[in-house]
């Protein structure tokens, strides 16, 4: 039994090694040579579609197609980024994924939805044509000839101007949910800022003398929530990256109540679901009857304050969010807040809640009944990337 734990110690250590090994060599390649092809790569590209691909890269643009053994192609993409500067685009197996600038990551999402058909050397070399000005040539290369960037050769896959009117329909489309995406993002901020102003207004009466080392607990627990909220929404590119953002939210704002009611001599609240109507109130201290407009009662829960103003037949105070720079209740603001505000509550208190009511359409997508939110595989595209393996043209409705 010792030696088994010692073998599985060993190879716990070893793959964190073999990948920091393989983010050594790539960039070490990629310095002197834009493009770099492991031979052994599921999606390997040929010597003609590599030299194309080299031929039309211009700037601080960096291509890796590697095997799926290499690791995560986010993480790789990410790691890369971080030693060579500009945008590093990376296939990891059947994963595409871009760390760069915001040109390239659009560039990615607009390479995958038109060529991602056609393989992985016609993305590769209509992601390097978007991420760096280039124009594609005239029957340049096996890959350009395969569909990498022309325009015309989509729109014949298309059907004509018909297939043309689709592709610009899903292209507006997707600049639409990047929008909303966006302000998605400034709403979660604007979450991860009430946060740190109420921890920063607890910091003095954490710093006097014989505080109750439990209080003190609880502020360095919600401290350190509010760092992981923060570094998650840095590096956040679509809705799903957000759900971890509202998980460390909805801890530190537990572990600020719990802070504050020991400081107060209180016992501490129990670690129940925020508030539905607005998670910044902090903990719910039970469940009320409510229901929206023209939707059915149900019980959720709530703070003491928002469950007596329900009782009154009164308004609670909602939290309210901006969606095509208009104010609404976040429940009705569609399935781009459901990741997010889904951290605060949990992937399954939620569209309980919501289901067989008119804010059940806000849960209907699939990142509450399995799959990836807006997508990820190869049909799905997403934010900056995507996977090849299947599926129609762009992966769905963009």
């Amino acid at each position: 039994m010792r030696a088994l734990a010692v073998i599985v110690a060993f190879l716990a250590l070893a793959a964190p090694a073999a990948a920091q090994d393989t983010v050594d060599r790539v960039a070490e390649a990629l310095r002197s040579d834009p493009v770099y092809v492991d031979s052994s790569a599921e999606m390997a590209l040929s010597p003609s579609e590599t030299q194309e691909l080299r031929r039309r890269i211009e700037g601080n643009v960096y291509v890796a197609v590697l095997p799926a053994s290499a690791g995560s192609a986010e993480q790789l993409a990410a790691e890369l980024r971080s030693r060579l500067g500009g945008s590093v685009a990376v296939v990891a197996g059947n994963r595409f994924r871009v760390d760069g600038t915001a040109q390239a990551e659009r560039a990615a999402d607009a390479a995958f939805e038109a060529s991602s058909r056609d393989g992985v050397a016609a993305v590769l070399l209509d992601f390097v044509d978007g991420a760096t000005g280039a124009q594609p040539a005239e029957g340049g290369g096996e890959g350009g000839g395969e569909g990498g960037g022309a325009g015309g050769l989509i729109v014949l896959g298309l059907a004509g101007a018909g297939g043309a009117a689709v592709l610009l329909r899903r292209r507006r489309r997707r600049q639409v949910e990047a929008a909303e995406f966006a302000e998605v993002k400034d709403n979660a901020r604007d979450d991860l800022v009430a946060l740190g102003e109420d921890i920063r207004a607890l910091d003095l009466d954490i710093e006097m003398p014989n505080v109750d080392p439990e209080a003190r607990a609880d502020y360095e627990r919600a401290v350190n929530a509010y760092d992981r909220a923060d570094s998650a929404w840095e590096v956040a590119r679509r809705p799903e990256d957000l759900e971890p953002v509202g998980a460390a939210l909805e801890e530190g704002r537990w572990a600020m109540a719990s802070a504050k009611a020991r400081l107060e001599g209180r016992e501490p609240p129990e670690r129940r679901s925020p508030c539905f109507f607005d998670p910044r109130h902090g903990p719910s201290s039970r469940e009320v009857e409510w229901a929206p407009y023209g939707g059915a009662p149900r019980m959720v829960p709530a703070c003491e304050a928002d469950a007596q103003r329900v009782e009154r037949g009164e308004d609670p105070e909602t939290r309210e969010v901006t969606l095509g720079g208009q104010r609404m209740p976040y429940w009705a603001a569609g399935p781009m807040y459901a990741p997010f505000m889904g951290g605060f509550f949990g992937v399954g208190l939620l569209p309980g809640l919501m289901m067989g009511t008119m804010l059940g359409s806000m849960f209907d997508g699939p990142d509450f009944g399995g799959g990836d939110f807006g997508g990820g595989d190869f049909g799905g595209g997403g934010f900056g990337g995507g996977d090849f393996g299947g599926g129609d043209f762009g992966g769905g409705d963009f």
